[in-house]
């Protein structure tokens, strides 16, 4: 029985998530798996790599071969080269935390005319036109 090490796909249509595991050569992509052993999540800005690195150099080990996207990981995050005995790549960028971002009052500064609105509402003018029409009217 040949072992393979590939990816099984998650997520919706447009947001996929993947697992990395070991499973049969003949099975189907989303198929039984006999191990989970990672995940990859394409989507995230950095995107995320997760691996257990003791598991894969045991089936690496017994024979396993992996998909050539699994290969790609592997070598990503070093498991590939410590399995072939190379030198290690070097080291996977990581999300910056997120900056906070101000808030509206703090951005505004002190304005006089704090809570009110700029412009008349349109009844108001109305109102006023009538007012000085009919003051002129009895003048």
């Amino acid at each position: 029985m040949a072992v393979k090490i590939k990816l099984k796909r998650l997520g919706k249509i447009r947001s996929p998530h993947y697992r990395i595991v070991v499973a049969d050569s003949r099975t189907r992509r989303d198929g039984r798996a006999i191990e989970e052993i990672g995940k990859y999540h394409p989507t995230y800005n950095p995107s995320v790599m997760e691996v257990d690195a003791e598991r894969v150099a045991y089936w690496l080990s017994v024979g396993a071969q992996p998909t050539e996207p699994v290969l790609a990981i592997l070598k990503k995050t070093g498991d590939w080269q410590k399995f072939k005995g190379e030198p290690a790549p070097a080291p996977l960028l990581t999300a910056e935390p997120k900056k906070a971002r101000p808030s509206f009052e703090a951005l505004s500064g002190d304005d006089e005319g704090k809570g009110e609105a700029i412009t008349q509402k349109k009844k108001a003018e109305k109102k006023d036109e009538a007012a000085a029409e009919s003051e002129s009217a009895e003048a």
